[in-house]
């Protein structure tokens, strides 16, 4: 099994920055394509940024320019660091991979997620 544990979300004002991390943990022989979700209150699961294992990244509209994923191979992290944050940024962040397992088998797996709130 692979784990994805989130950390680093929290309380901020509006304007301000944070940076969120999401380390995986398990039985990795690859990790393919990272991502960040969110969901805010009464909202349907949104895709907010990706990062493919060459390092391609893409953006919901909404956070372009604000938002920037990147990723540490090595330490099987990946990373969502979020600036000018905006009160409907509020939201539950999850993280999101897949990849292979040392027995050849796909993987895919969440994280529990992590709260940002984003006040005004």
């Amino acid at each position: 099994q692979v784990q994805l544990v989130e950390s680093g979300g929290g309380l901020v004002q509006a304007g301000g920055s944070l940076r969120l991390s999401c380390a995986a943990s398990g039985s990795i022989l690859t990790i393919n394509t990272m991502r960040w979700y969110r969901q805010a209150p009464g909202k349907q699961r949104e895709l907010v940024a990706v990062i493919a294992s060459g390092g391609n990244t893409n953006y919901v509209d909404s956070v372009k320019g604000r938002f920037t994923i990147s990723r540490d191979n090595g330490k099987k992290m990946v990373y969502l660091q979020m600036n000018s944050l905006k009160p409907e940024d509020t939201a539950v962040y999850f993280c999101n991979a897949d990849g292979v397992d040392r027995h050849w088998r796909p993987w895919g797996s969440w994280g529990q997620g992590t709260q940002v709130t984003v006040s005004s």
